[in-house]
């Protein structure tokens, strides 16, 4: 997969936080070797957080955010600081640009803070060092830059590729299910919902991993799926297929035959696979009434059956026999208050970094609301919930 093609839910994401006129969008420029955030003396210029594709080698595929001051004033300020603190819940290393030529201040000190409770790692970079009589050797955590000059900034970029890959390569999204010369076989569905000439990208994922195990995809759509198997020289390894189409699927599947979703995938992929599924066991407390709330990574137009706003909402009313209340999010607006809910619904999160999705999950097991995927819940709801867990050995503790 090529730089330009890298989804942003796959790329390090490294945020830039600071006092309005620390120098932190110039930074942000000497950092990516581009304009990418506008400069000014003007205080408040970063009024939204920015976001750049770039390549930090060695670690790869970078996402660059440039955030609002954090101590912006003001009901609009608020704003933008509560913004630049919600960047916090996908940043995988925040770099916090001070003014060398004067102490932290407490937006600073709190901030800090914050991102140490989060765990994140980080860089504490400070800028106008051109403006100091010397500049001070650099610590652990700590070094001294200027925008300016360029002072530093290479070395600040080797510090940062190395604190971002501390934590070591991602779990495969599927290729550790598999040996090589197993044959796996994805459905895919195409209907209106299905993007035109494309595959939507858990599947394009899949399939790319597939074939780094050295298996070989096999893909279908559902109305081929069972001359598909008929002309199989043997049972394949497994068979992935689009969570709408379970039904269908299990019914042709012979049940010695492995079975999940992409969706599944994700949620092994990018969070916790057993935290969510005990969250669908709080489909059948729901009663008349009780808000649900249906969340997705992504913002997408929204057809007449769109998967989260019309074909979730009736089959759990179908599945319960009660009538609750559905409320929706997309995109980066997600809920720091689960408390009116009674259960969460999440989309495999494909879009999103791995940071953020367990950010996402925590906020809600935190809050003790049980929160589920929507496989895994559409897997419950067509009684097919332990098969599909059975591909994973590590859920062998939640099988009967």
């Amino acid at each position: 997969m090529s730089l330009n093609a890298t989804p942003a839910g796959e790329r390090v994401h490294i945020a830039f936080f600071g006092r309005r006129n620390a120098g932190k969008s110039s930074l942000v420029n000497a950092f990516t070797g581009q304009d990418l955030a506008i400069v000014s003396d003007v205080k408040g210029t970063t009024t939204d957080p920015v976001y750049k594709a770039m390549e930090l080698l060695p670690l790869g595929p970078v996402q660059i955010i440039d955030t609002p001051g954090i101590d912006d004033e003001g009901a609009l300020g608020e704003l933008r600081v509560k913004k630049t603190r919600q960047v916090l819940n996908k940043t995988d290393l925040a770099i916090l640009v001070a003014d060398s030529t004067a102490p932290l201040g407490q937006a600073e000190e709190e901030l800090l803070s914050l991102i140490k409770d989060k765990g994140i790692p980080y860089l504490l970079a400070w800028n106008k060092a051109d403006l100091l009589d010397s500049v001070p050797e650099e610590g652990e955590n700590t070094l001294w830059v200027s925008a300016l000059t360029g002072l530093h900034i290479h070395e600040l970029k080797e510090k940062a590729a190395a604190l971002a890959g501390q934590e070591g390569p991602k779990r495969p999204l599927i290729a550790d299910l598999l040996q090589p010369g197993d044959t796996v076989v994805l459905v895919v569905p195409i209907d209106k919902a299905a993007p035109k000439g494309r595959l939507i990208l858990p599947q394009q994922q899949t399939i790319r991993d597939v074939l780094e195990a050295g298996a070989a995809a096999l893909v279908c759509r559902d109305t081929e799926l069972a001359l598909t198997l008929a002309g199989l020289p043997k049972s394949p390894k497994l068979v992935v297929t689009d969570s709408q189409a379970f039904a269908k699927v299990a019914r042709i599947v012979p049940r010695e035959v492995p079975l999940t979703s992409f969706s599944i995938l994700m949620a092994r992929y990018k969070g916790d696979l057993a935290l969510t599924v005990e969250g669908a066991k709080a489909l059948h407390s729901l009663k008349d009434g009780d808000k649900v709330l249906v969340a997705e990574g992504c913002t997408h137009h929204r057809q007449c059956e769109d998967i989260g706003t019309v074909k979730l909402p009736r089959w759990v009313r179908e599945a319960t026999g009660v009538e609750p209340e559905f409320v929706f999010c997309s995109g980066r607006e997600y809920p720091e208050d689960l408390s009116p809910y009674k259960m969460v619904i999440h989309c495999g999160g494909c879009t999103l970094g791995e940071r953020e999705m367990k950010y996402r999950q925590r906020t809600a097991a935190d809050q003790h609301i049980p929160i589920t995927n929507y496989g895994i819940l559409i897997a419950a709801i067509n009684g097919i919930l332990y098969r599909t867990l059975e591909p994973f050995p590590d859920m062998a503790h939640l099988l009967p």
